[in-house]
């Protein structure tokens, strides 16, 4: 079997974004590390790494072979904390990736609990809207909210649903006189959150199971929910919202449901994760933490 240590080496330079930096974190010489990455490229036969006096950029090969040299010492990792959870208590790093919705609504409640009980266990959380890659972005959890998530890769674990409506001030919907029909908010403007694929459509069905889809533009683009929320209860047009994100706003008559017979997508919070087998202990107690709790606090 061939000597790995190239490999976690390599992964580390990487994690540290320098030479110098990985070199004084594992606490070796500078020109060492230089010369067993240079090692390794020989062996391999390609070129992982284009360097300049500024910074390390990874070739199209580096990118693929540093998921693997990742997953190594990720594995190492696991090797060193196995007994962890009959012998001490849980430690080290757990990434985890969720919306700003879900962040400010629900583990808002449950992460300082979770950091009390395990104060060895350091919770790195990144919070965006943007998908992401779990592998390449190094995430051990991800909350995603979606109707479906199709990547089989991955173990996904359905938490709470989330119902979507169609919002605007009352005001704004007298203004545009009150709709009976999807086909009465064509003209209507709309304020929604960016997709990449550019493309912004409503999909309505009926109580009668009518199926209704039609295209919008946003006059306003944000991946912030709140902010989509008070720029509909200022009278800039129709959202569509998270039910439980506009609770109080309905209750106080600062926005109105529109078309309250038609039903947008249900979209549903998941828990994502790679796999259990190599999982470290401090992943594990978070993923049994959250899928506890979620399911009775969701809210968003």
């Amino acid at each position: 079997m061939k000597d790995i240590t190239n490999l976690a080496l390599f992964a580390q330079v990487i994690e540290h974004g320098s030479f110098s930096q990985a070199a004084r974190v594992l606490g070796i010489p500078k020109s060492t590390l230089s010369r067993r990455i240079a090692d390794l490229e020989e062996e391999q036969g390609v070129r992982l790494l284009n360097r300049t006096t500024r910074k390390l950029m990874l070739t199209e090969i580096g990118r693929e072979f540093l998921v693997h040299c990742r997953a190594l010492l990720t594995a190492a990792q696991a090797a060193e904390q196995v007994t962890q959870m009959v012998q001490e208590r849980p430690r080290g790093r757990v990434r985890v990736s969720c919306p700003y919705a879900v962040s400010q609504h629900m583990l808002i409640k449950h992460i300082p609990d979770f950091m009390a009980e395990y104060p060895e266990v350091l919770v790195d959380l990144m919070v965006t809207n943007k998908p992401i890659n779990m592998l390449e972005d190094q995430v051990d959890i991800a909350l995603r909210v979606r109707a479906t998530l199709e990547d089989s890769s991955l173990i996904v674990r359905p938490l709470a649903p989330s119902i979507q409506i169609l919002v605007a001030h009352p005001d704004y919907v007298a203004a545009q006189g009150e709709p009976h029909h999807p086909s009465d908010l064509i003209t209507w403007a709309s304020l929604s959150m960016p997709y990449s694929s550019g493309r912004y459509m409503y999909e309505l069905t009926s109580p009668q199971g009518e199926r209704i889809t039609f295209s919008h533009q946003p006059r306003l683009l944000s991946d912030d929910l709140w902010l989509l929320r008070e720029a509909a209860a200022c009278k800039q047009g129709l959202a569509a919202l998270p039910r439980d994100l506009c609770r109080n706003y309905l209750a106080d008559g600062r926005l109105v449901q529109v078309l309250p017979d038609w039903q947008l997508p249900v979209n549903h919070l998941h828990l994502v994760y790679q796999h259990r087998r190599g999982m470290l202990p401090a992943v594990r107690v978070l993923i049994d933490w959250l899928v506890e709790r979620l399911p009775n606090t969701a809210t968003f």
